[in-house]
């Protein structure tokens, strides 16, 4: 029997991906549907499962999805040219800048030169500043997502009390804006925060991303709170064996709060059903400037 406690991040982003294919068919019968555009520079084994976990998301969204792996030696130069050339055509809806990437290339440089109307991910920096003025509709995908399954919960986000432990640039801090947009109260906490406890426990929800397996115990969690957990962290068990576990002790904190996201299973699957809800979003708006036929 599935324990109630865990917020099933699978079940929320097939439902969100039906959404999207509902209404990117509709579309498609009046209009020439573009593709997706993954791009990943040299050759990085990891980052290969979460390429195949957006294809299929794309395949389900009925979205086009075109695999581009370009050589570990593509200079800045080319690689922003290449991004720029995707910019002007119109068959490519939005483009995703597979990370991590050579230590020559500037990441941040190229997540600028990509436009924001194809910006999917959320990552140029006019997206996230975007989200400063509550426009919320390329957000970055992992917020996004942690916040879709807070609503989930059905807690009211009007005035609930939100605590985000870890303040990164793509999931801590545009978190706490998306949190604010809605009408939370947000409080983050970062590695100079006195005690994170102190404030994690008066949380009606807890948001923790710090990349520390088992960081969140059970003594930082409030009763009947929700947990969301975007740690992703391997371990190795005494007898070798690895596994994937988030930042919280989900065993122990689930006993204490009413619901918490599982690792794997929770706000992955959700973050890669908002790209494909980007996608669809940045399509309309690409419609609407008579950028596509």
């Amino acid at each position: 029997m599935k324990d109630p406690r865990y917020l099933d991040g699978r079940e929320l982003a097939n439902s969100i991906l039906e959404n999207v294919s509902r209404e990117w068919t509709e579309l498609s019968k009046t209009r020439t549907a573009g593709k997706l555009v993954s791009i990943a520079i040299g050759n990085v084994a990891e980052i290969e499962v979460y390429i195949r976990g957006q294809k299929r998301a794309a395949e389900k969204a009925g979205i086009g999805f075109e695999e581009q792996h370009w050589p570990e030696d593509i200079t800045q130069d080319d690689s922003k040219s290449r991004i720029l050339a995707m910019n002007d055509d119109p068959s490519v809806v939005g483009i995703i800048l597979q990370r991590p990437v050579p230590d020559h290339i500037n990441v941040r440089s190229l997540q600028s030169a990509i436009h924001p109307l194809k910006d999917v991910e959320g990552m140029n920096p006019a997206s996230i500043g975007n989200i400063v003025y509550d426009d919320l509709a390329l957000s970055p995908c992992t917020a996004a997502a942690s916040v879709e399954l807070i609503k989930a919960t059905g807690l009211d986000l009007h005035g609930l009390e939100v605590v985000i432990i870890g303040h990164s640039a793509i999931v801590g801090k545009p978190a706490a804006f998306l949190l604010m947009a809605e009408g939370a109260t947000v409080t983050v906490c970062h590695h100079m925060t006195r005690s994170v406890a102190s404030h994690s426990r008066r949380a009606d929800a807890v948001l923790v991303a710090v990349g520390i397996a088992g960081f969140l115990t059970a003594d930082m969690v409030k009763p009947g709170s929700a947990v969301i957990d975007i740690g992703i962290n391997q371990v190795t068990d005494a007898d070798g064996t690895s596994r994937i576990v988030g930042d919280a002790d989900t065993e122990n904190v689930k006993e204490v709060a009413s619901w918490i996201t599982p690792v794997p299973g929770g706000v992955g699957p959700v973050t890669v059903s908002k790209l494909m809800e980007n996608a669809l979003v940045a399509w309309k708006r690409q419609i609407e400037l008579g950028w596509v036929n």
